[in-house]
């Protein structure tokens, strides 16, 4: 399996699982399978139960599908009030596989609405991960407004596909004419795709897998791309790693402006495995040149923040969802009959610290759809489904936080206020953790990226997850816990601090 060459070559011993990954995917010549499938998949509606989205380890305030095996986000797009998320999906069964667009619906980026499976496995392979665009102006021709879809089609080589909708994304129609990008060979994929005003060409960016970069295109049409130039660069230290799922995006920044290249790696993330890394630079409407930085830059210190990319047609506001899970044990955590949930929708914004470009990521706004009334936190405290905990710490001495439950167990970070750093520590002690041998991680650092005497950190807990920001998205740390029930205890030891909490309602 290519998934198991990889973890050799990155000279970790992991337990076997059935999902494996070369698009943050298996090859698509030994893993999937190499007819269509001969029954249709199941919808959503087929395969609820009386018992759904209230399971041991079921997120509350995530997007998780009813039942099935879920990794990248696809086709994020909003279209007529309703912002879409497809993903990667597995129709018929938990582990990796028969690799198709799933889709979901939302109203307001918190409460979702599953929907029959978008795309499946053609002639042309399994549908891998890609993008969508509200074509206006109808520059392909399938008319105005029509949402099409730009996916890689995989079966031993990757290649780039079109499919439109004329329903809002509810059904799609393939291009007759696929692949619109020929390829020889596994390492061209995860298309994502914007429009370039400047230009007046839709622009195109593709990942080099194990080559390392990012390949540029552009059309005029979606349906005829001229390859523009190629991104790449040396990233010292961490040669075994494959670049995923690559995003341009163009943000304010100091009364000008910049553009931000987000690249998903893996291995080599910034504790092990998965990760995503970005590049600040300029966008000539031809090549993307980054700024002398230190890269990498991450988007996320934790481990468990994937493929993520933003959402098109939403003007101004940069909206991602990442993929809550980690290729170094992703098979094998234990959910059932679902496996994998998002991140929550967070809005990015490129800002500055410490004279040099930082890319914040903060959760949307819509998160008080949900939100209940704060109150004063002292010790133990009613967690309910969900919660978001806001703490706000001196940094004259260093601390440590804890987070637990009447089970004794608890998910600790320490803070080092000489260097503002934060460190977390996911063991044995914060809940199952023997399903697979990489899970526990006793140590996950990362810098707060704040300045002045006090930092204040947000934690939103959920039933097997805490993401944690400090000031409002300056850094973020996501990672996956599976505690046997919700942390609803807090200790602080050191420094002084405030606490308030306050519950989330679940969205089911």
């Amino acid at each position: 399996m290519k998934r198991l060459l990889l973890i050799m070559l990155a000279s970790m011993s992991i337990m076997a699982t059935s999902c494996s990954k070369d698009d943050s995917e298996p090859s698509t010549n030994e893993e999937t399978p190499t007819e269509m499938p001969t029954e249709e998949p199941k919808t959503p509606e087929d395969s609820k139960t009386a018992t759904s989205y209230n399971e041991q380890y079921r997120p509350q305030i995530h997007f998780t599908p009813s039942r099935n095996w879920m990794n990248d986000p696809n086709g994020m797009v909003y279209d007529n009030g309703v912002y879409h998320l497809y993903y990667q999906y597995n129709p018929r069964g938990n582990d990796w596989g028969n690799m198709s667009w799933g889709h979901t619906e939302s109203k307001d980026l918190i409460h979702w609405e599953e929907k029959p499976v978008a795309l499946t496995r053609d002639a042309l392979g399994d549908v891998f991960s890609g993008s969508a665009v509200i074509d206006k102006n109808n520059t392909a021709g399938f008319g105005a407004g029509a949402l099409i879809a730009l996916y890689t089609s995989a079966d031993g080589i990757q290649q780039q596909s079109l499919a439109y909708s004329l329903d809002g994304g509810e059904t799609f129609e393939r291009f007759s004419a696929n692949p619109v990008i020929k390829n020889n060979d596994d390492n061209l994929r995860d298309p994502k795709v914007f429009w370039h005003e400047t230009s007046q060409k839709w622009i195109m960016a593709l990942a080099k897998g194990w080559a390392r970069g990012v390949e540029f295109y552009s059309s005029k049409d979606l349906k005829t791309w001229s390859h523009l130039s190629t991104f790449v660069t040396d990233l010292s230290g961490r040669p075994s790693l494959q670049w995923e799922c690559p995003d341009l995006v163009e943000f304010d920044y100091n009364g000008g402006k910049k553009w931000v290249l987000i690249v998903s790696v893996n291995p080599g993330g910034p504790v092990l495995g998965s990760g995503t890394m970005y590049f600040v630079g300029n966008f000539d409407g031809t090549n993307f040149t980054a700024d002398d930085l230190d890269y990498p830059l991450w988007l996320d210190y934790g481990m468990d923040n994937y493929a993520g990319v933003t959402y098109s047609n939403t003007d101004d506001r940069k909206i991602l969802i990442g993929w809550m899970n980690n290729w170094q044990y992703a098979g094998a955590v234990p959910c059932n009959p679902w496996r994998s949930a998002m991140t929550l929708p967070r809005e990015l914004s490129l800002s500055e610290h410490d004279g040099k470009p930082l890319l914040k990521n903060s959760v949307v706004g819509e998160i008080e759809n949900i939100a209940g009334e704060w109150t004063n936190v002292d010790d133990k405290f009613d967690a309910g489904s969900a919660y978001q905990l806001r703490l706000t710490i001196d940094l004259d001495q260093n601390s440590t936080v804890m987070l637990s439950n009447q089970k004794g167990e608890k998910y600790v970070v320490d803070i080092n206020s000489n260097t503002r750093t934060l460190t977390a520590r996911r063991t044995s002690a914060t809940g199952k953790s023997d399903f697979n041998g990489m899970f526990s991680v006793p140590s996950m650092s990362a810098p707060l990226n704040v300045e002045g005497a006090k930092v204040t950190i947000d934690f939103y807990v959920d039933q097997s997850s805490v993401e944690l920001f400090s000031n409002d998205g300056s850094m973020s740390m996501t990672n996956l816990v599976f505690p046997e029930t919700i942390y609803n205890s807090l200790s602080v030891s050191g420094a002084n601090y405030d606490a308030k909490v306050r519950k989330l309602e679940r969205i089911w």
